[in-house]
């Protein structure tokens, strides 16, 4: 049983490590030309690797892309999905996809926004969905008006960042997360209250 254990997280641990040196090698040909002109070949060669080992980890470049995308958030959010530290998450990510600007502008510009969105999206629904749950604490509200919330809010979220990505991410991130944060405050809890439905024992807490 130990044995199977400590092949199994052998196997998981090359596998991450192959992953990574095929992100090492997207991200070094994106620096080179567009997404639409590299090829699965131009990676494994890079990588030193053949086709069908980047197959057995991804099914095509766009599969690849969409993983280092939510590596990348997912490693920005980490831990930072409170109230009071969704802003520091949120800047996080902002902050990754300033870091990885050139990847992320030549993806931007290559694939549709709707992808982009797409890969954003659970991220982004996660952080706000952490900070929805802590709030409902205590409150009598549906998972469903929860998600409804948590969704509301990531559309915005996912707007401005789309918006500053298609700027070329001229603003500085701080004071995008400054002013967003300062529209949502207290607005989480106004719209559990809203939706919850013990009227008789909850009132509406300050901002």
């Amino acid at each position: 049983m130990y044995l199977s254990r400590l092949l199994n997280a052998a196997e998981v641990f090359m596998s991450q490590m192959t992953k990574r040196a095929l992100e090492a090698s997207l991200k070094k040909l994106l620096l080179q030309k567009p997404l639409n002109k590299i090829t699965i070949s131009d990676i494994a060669e890079d990588c030193g690797i053949s086709r069908m080992t980047f197959y057995y980890h991804f099914k095509d470049i766009y599969d690849l892309v969409e993983w280092v995308c939510v590596e990348d958030a997912a490693r920005a959010l980490a831990g930072k999905k409170t109230y009071d530290t969704w802003q520091e998450g949120f800047l996080n990510i902002f902050q990754a996809v300033l870091d990885n600007k050139p990847f992320i502008m030549n993806v931007y510009r290559t694939v549709s926004r709707e992808r982009i969105e797409q890969y954003l999206n659970p991220l982004i629904h996660n952080l706000v969905l952490g900070v929805v749950e802590e709030k409902a604490v205590g409150l009598t509200v549906s998972e469903a008006d929860k998600n409804f919330i948590a969704y509301f809010y990531e559309y915005a979220l996912i707007g401005v960042m789309l918006d500053w990505i298609n700027g070329s991410m001229k603003e500085y991130p701080a004071a995008i997360v400054e002013r967003t944060s300062k529209v949502l405050h207290g607005s989480v809890i106004r719209a559990l209250n809203a939706f919850c439905t013990d009227k008789s024992l909850h009132s509406l807490p300050n901002d």
